[in-house]
């Protein structure tokens, strides 16, 4: 006897709620899902011992979740040395994501 199981195709949910953040006045815009190995990374890279590689992961991340308006004026944004944005408050904004994400019921396949 063969054990399999359909997972479907993964498409996208439209109950999904727009996740969105403000920062600098700049309203920024996330895409409605992401991969999962996109998150699964991200919590690999936290218990990194590399500060490098956590760094990078959180730049990477940005890339992946913002539209790519809002990641455009995002990159400026950080990189702007008139307005300032603290690795903390990047870290802040990289968990809200991360919670607003993973806190969504995965869409099921139809049987």
């Amino acid at each position: 006897m063969t054990k399999f199981k359909d997972f479907g195709t993964g498409t996208f949910s439209p109950e999904s709620e727009p996740i969105s953040f403000k920062l600098h006045n700049e309203e920024f815009f996330c895409v409605p899902e992401i991969q999962g190995s996109v998150l699964l990374r991200m919590v690999g890279s936290t218990s990194d011992e590399n500060p490098a590689r956590s760094a990078a992961m959180i730049t990477e991340f940005f890339e992946h979740v913002l539209t790519d308006e809002s990641v455009a004026r995002f990159n400026e944004l950080i990189e702007s040395k008139d307005r300032t944005v603290s690795i903390q408050t990047l870290g802040e904004i990289t968990g809200w994501i991360i919670e607003e994400y993973s806190d969504r019921p995965e869409a099921q396949p139809e049987a």
